[in-house]
């Protein structure tokens, strides 16, 4: 995904959840690429009181190619869709 402003700021703060639907996560920053100009990871926060207080380390880094769709929300693929 070709990146711009825009699109960064409506994915940050989206949550992500996995192939069953359960929330693992809120995205709080995004790796990129800045030779190609795409998305290559997904950072997520744990979210919570005390992420929003900038006191939670605990984060998940979520490869692009992982992604299945970019809504409302995130979805990712199940195992058997990145073989």
């Amino acid at each position: 995904m070709v990146i711009n402003m825009r699109i960064i700021e409506e994915i940050i703060g989206k949550e992500v959840l996995d192939s069953s639907a359960v929330v693992i996560g809120k995205v709080r920053d995004l790796e990129l690429n800045v030779e190609t100009n795409q998305i290559e990871a997904f950072i997520l926060g744990k979210g919570g009181i005390s992420e929003g207080l900038g006191l939670s380390k605990g984060e998940t880094v979520v490869p692009y190619d992982m992604i299945k769709q970019i809504g409302d929300k995130i979805l990712l693929k199940n195992a058997s869709e990145t073989v």
